[in-house]
């Protein structure tokens, strides 16, 4: 291992880069809590900031998977096509399958002038997570508590709110609802076979009912649905613990762009529309698993600095008065400081951990395990 992979691999360095990510964040949180007094004076103004307020913090997990891990990512799909991403609103349908392919998502977001405006449809629990839940709470994020009979209402006012969005953005959704695992794919392929629907090999069932509000809330809003398929060459298991480690993956990601003309307006149309994109899904990772590549052709969008220079930004920032605290700490002998220290110390390592644990597959949502079987239309 050289001298840079080495350091990349040391917990010290974890915690350093988790210090900058945590206090930059809510430093920025902070300022985002003043930006309110010009939503009642100009609401598009504060829209705008808050794009880029976001993109500080954003950008960071991006900086982490593109220039701290090198992970590669090469995007495969039609040419002609390619000129419009981020130059319009898009639904992005992602595939659940892995721990990182949230951020292989906000890196594509990036690399298309898009990261700071992208919206997701995501969990309630996660508004209360200081940081990226507060930050989504300025961006209007959509949240959901997963119960559509409470969430229908709230997602559909928050949907049409951002009709008049002044930035191109991208709406990222996981219409499957929870990560792939075997023991929820189980479960979800006896729920198809239930309703006689097509069972899927690498998915889960769609939940098709927040896609079709989302469609039918943005419609004329955004120009078309983007079908996004991510995979890992070489039967790669990306991780986050992984990512900070500085370990390189290769992320394959099949995009196509559908107009959003052809998908029906009709809740049930949608509905069976869905389904049938799944079936497709499911036939490009097969493809995939058995060519090890994906149709279209492969490109690699250029990565943009500003991620990076984001980062250092902060790390200068941050890191002079961290230092220059720890050598008074030293030099004042007091055992009371050192052991405040040691204790701050164990405390951020739990932090670390805790954010790491988020991600993992095996602690993930019960959603969609037996106890938690819903009804899937």
């Amino acid at each position: 291992m050289d001298i840079v992979g080495f350091l990349k691999s040391q917990f010290i360095c974890h915690l350093l880069i988790c210090y900058i990510f945590i206090v930059s964040g809510l430093i920025i949180n902070f300022i985002q809590l003043f930006t309110l007094i010009l939503w009642p004076i100009n609401k598009q103004l504060f829209r705008r900031i808050n794009c880029r307020l976001a993109y500080c913090i954003s950008s960071q997990m991006v900086m982490l998977l593109e220039w701290w891990s090198g992970t590669h990512c090469t995007l495969y799909t039609d040419p002609e096509n390619y000129h419009k991403y981020g130059k319009e609103n898009a639904i992005v349908i992602l595939n659940h399958n892995f721990e990182i392919d949230f951020l292989c998502g906000w890196n594509f977001c990036e690399r298309f002038g898009v990261l700071g405006s992208a919206k997701v449809l995501a969990k309630k629990e996660l508004s209360y997570m200081p940081v990226i839940g507060w930050m989504w709470y300025f961006l209007e994020i959509v949240f959901c508590k997963r119960k559509w009979d409470e969430d229908r209402k709230t997602v559909m006012q928050k949907l049409l709110n951002l009709r008049d969005y002044p930035e191109n953005f991208w709406f990222l959704i996981h219409c499957e609802g929870t990560r792939f695992t075997e023991q929820k794919h189980q479960i979800s392929m006896q729920v198809a076979e239930a309703k006689g629907l097509p069972k899927l090999k690498y998915h889960l069932l769609p939940r098709t009912k927040g896609f079709a509000v989302t469609v039918q809330c943005l419609r004329n809003v955004v120009s078309a649905v983007y079908d996004s398929t991510l995979n890992f060459r070489n039967n790669e298991n990306p991780t986050l613990l992984g990512v900070l480690n500085g370990k390189k993956y290769h992320a394959d990601l099949y995009m196509r762009r559908i107009p959003l003309e052809e998908v029906p307006e009709d809740e049930q149309e949608c509905s069976n529309w869905l389904h049938n994109l799944y079936q497709e899904k499911d036939a490009f990772q097969e493809v995939y698993y058995r060519t090890g590549t994906y149709p279209g052709v492969p490109i690699v969008p250029p990565r943009r600095p500003w991620t990076l220079l984001n980062w250092l930004f902060w790390a200068l920032l941050l890191l002079y008065p961290l230092f220059k605290l720890l050598i008074n700490m030293i030099n004042s002998g007091s055992s009371l400081t050192l052991a405040s220290f040691a204790f701050v110390i164990v405390m951020a390592s739990v932090g670390v951990r805790w954010m790491i644990g988020v991600t993992e597959i095996n602690k993930g949502s019960t959603y969609g395990n037996n106890d938690n079987k819903q009804k899937r239309k």
